[in-house]
């Protein structure tokens, strides 16, 4: 098995990577009072060290006093936070590699097992997080274009301190998910809708006010979902002809990128073909796709946080599928969290040193 297409370099608009394996966006709640630490430049410096392509920050969240329920989470914004990421980044490129910070709003959130709640209560589309469950309140329209200018306030600093790229996080039932779903997308008014297509507005501005302030040249990744943390078999587009009318829009705001969440990358998104969530983006918009869903071990991520192990399993229906050009780019989680060296390893076809994956990795920043 050649692992050669793995290596291949990739550059598009401001991102030069040397090799298609991206260090896929894991929460670490590691950030007290949501600033970056120097053990979170180190642990990130590693797997820069370690020879990945691109990392993909933790989810960092925005200038929006609900947008997080966790006291841990870092933010991405504020003169602490954001010299903490000033060093993240700093450290990346010395160790030679490339990052982008995942700009992160929760939207309405289950309240942390912690017991710490934000100052004000938690904000999406509707009161709803999942249909039935509510904690939280409906966005007014100023609150919507307040959270659609901290998007791009964001992501303009993080263009302003040296990072290569930046991801909108609309995936996993957070705030841009929030308003796709119909589940919890309830309004009456334009950010909402019966179709997919009307339910994208909100996600269209952000991204719109995310290109006007960093650019034409700064490259601009989208993280989707059709899954639901509340719902695993959830299909949003449940055709390709659906998949355009939520895609296309995207496009034409401004996004470089896809990001493709699945549970199992192999898995088919539509009846009649084995192309994945990646390979169907990347067909109808023409859009560079990145792949993810337990690449390089043999069980899903969501059972990780439930205790279940992981051992290496093979890449060779990943290659297959790259090679014949169905995505441009793979991201990997777990393999990295426990091992800063997985890339090396692969690359150096080291497979009897590859790590399984236990839930004590979650526990601390190896």
């Amino acid at each position: 098995m050649s692992t050669e297409t793995l290596f291949r370099p990739f550059s598009l608009k401001s991102l030069n990577i040397k090799n298609r394996i991206v260090m896929a966006p894991m929460t670490r709640s590691f950030s007290p009072a949501g600033v970056p630490t120097a053990d979170v430049a180190a642990y990130y410096s590693r797997r820069a060290a370690g020879e990945v392509g691109l990392i993909l920050s933790e989810g960092t969240v925005i200038d929006r006093v609900s947008s997080s329920n966790d006291a841990n989470i870092p933010h991405f914004y504020g003169d602490a936070a954001l010299a903490g990421w000033k060093e993240v980044i700093n450290s990346v490129h010395h160790s030679g590699g490339s990052m982008g910070p995942q700009i992160w709003h929760m939207g309405i959130m289950d309240n942390h097992h912690s017991g710490w709640v934000p100052s004000a209560p938690f904000e999406g589309p509707s009161d709803l997080n999942r249909p039935g469950f509510s904690n939280g309140v409906a966005m007014t329209q100023d609150d919507i274009e307040a959270a659609i200018k901290a998007y791009g306030s964001a992501a303009v600093d993080a263009k302003r301190l040296g990072f290569d790229c930046v991801e909108l996080h609309g995936a996993h039932g957070y705030l841009i998910d929030q308003f796709f779903w119909e589940g919890t997308n309830n309004r009456t008014d334009s950010y909402g809708g019966k179709t997919l297509n009307e339910r994208t507005k909100f996600a269209v501005e952000v991204v719109k006010e995310v290109r006007r302030q960093v650019g034409e040249d700064f490259t601009i990744i989208l993280r989707l979902s059709q899954w639901k943390p509340s719902d695993y078999n959830l299909q949003m587009a449940k055709t390709p002809q659906e998949m355009e009318q939520w895609l296309q829009p995207l496009v034409d705001a401004g996004v470089d990128i896809f990001h493709c969440s699945q549970r199992r990358f192999w898995e088919p998104e539509f009846d009649g073909s084995d192309l994945n969530f990646a390979g169907w983006a990347k067909k109808i918009t023409g859009k560079a796709t990145i792949t993810v869903g337990s690449v390089g071990l043999s069980g899903e991520f969501l059972a990780a946080f439930k205790g279940e192990s992981s051992e290496p399993s093979s890449l060779e229906e990943l290659l297959r599928r790259m090679d014949r050009g169905d995505f441009d780019l793979v991201a990997v989680g777990r393999p990295l969290l426990a091992d800063a060296r997985w890339v090396q390893k692969i690359r150096d076809e080291r497979t009897a040193e590859l790590k399984g994956f236990s839930r004590e990795a979650l526990m601390q920043l190896l």
